[in-house]
């Protein structure tokens, strides 16, 4: 295999200790030649939803790449580790729903296998590490052109472990979604699609309260709600110089109502 010379890089360790530096090492130590792109290592601990977001919502704007991804709250338990190939690359983590959503927006998994090979890991195994010793150096092998089926077994693609599907309900000038991210802004991002908003006519309201319909933030006066289609084509709600998850109150996995001006003005 001619391998990507990429390695992409996503997980919740924060960067006040020497984890990130750590699996940088063994990718380096590896593979040398391989450059490695930081996504975040600013995941809430242990959010396997926002670590899936987050990275689905960046590998498409990615070079080719073996993808890296570790949030893994069950490391060294029995959750399988693995390695699933697409079209538009490798992605390399715990299989705990981490992955499957990248997956679908590298066009869908085409292969996986479980990486049980010890060769093509560090010589001792750490049970509460495996981001460098497994996910760092199989990634980089990966990357410098290993075939996947030399990292262990094959494994369906059907069974990797799948998040359940966020809420997205729609109906006559309403629309009830998942709260599936909270940025550092504070901007609401829900699960439904941005052509969703076709369901609402006129001004809306987010849980009963008003909010302008727009493109932008400043569309709304300053401290008000508006929504509109973010960077990722969801539905989000923002607050001109504010921050829309405190005007809610919502955090990830609420679910949020908006309502067009027809329902609004018949009571929702």
């Amino acid at each position: 295999m001619a391998g990507y010379g990429w390695v992409s890089f996503t997980t919740d360790y924060g960067t006040s200790d020497g984890f990130v530096a750590a699996c940088h090492g063994m990718i380096a130590r590896t593979a040398p030649q391989v450059r490695v792109i930081d996504v975040t290592h600013e995941i809430p601990p242990g959010d396997v939803t926002r670590g899936a977001a987050v990275l689905a919502q960046t590998v498409p704007y990615l070079p080719p790449a073996v993808h890296l991804a570790v949030v893994d709250p069950g490391v060294g338990t029995a959750r399988r580790a693995v390695a699933v190939t697409t079209p538009g690359g490798i992605l390399v983590g715990p299989d705990n729903g981490l992955l499957p959503w990248a997956a679908d927006a590298l066009g869908g998994a085409t292969a996986a296998v479980t990486l049980t090979n010890p060769y093509w890991q560090a010589p001792t195994v750490s049970r509460t590490f495996h981001g460098r010793d497994i996910f760092a150096p199989v990634a980089a092998r990966l990357a410098a052109g290993a075939d996947p089926t030399g990292a262990g077994p094959a494994l369906d693609p059907a069974a990797l472990v799948r998040l359940p599907d966020p809420v997205v309900r729609t109906g006559d000038g309403w629309l009830e979604a998942e709260v599936l991210t909270v940025d550092r802004f504070g901007n609401v991002q829900l699960a439904a699609g941005g052509s969703a908003l076709a369901q609402l006519d006129g001004p809306v309201q987010v849980n009963g309260a008003p909010a302008v319909r727009g493109t932008t933030f400043a569309d709304a006066p300053a401290g008000s709600l508006v929504v509109l289609v973010d960077s990722s084509d969801h539905v989000a709600i923002s607050a001109n110089g504010g921050r829309a998850s405190v005007v809610l109150r919502a955090t990830p996995g609420d679910v949020v109502r908006l309502t067009g001006a027809g329902q609004a003005s018949a009571g929702g």
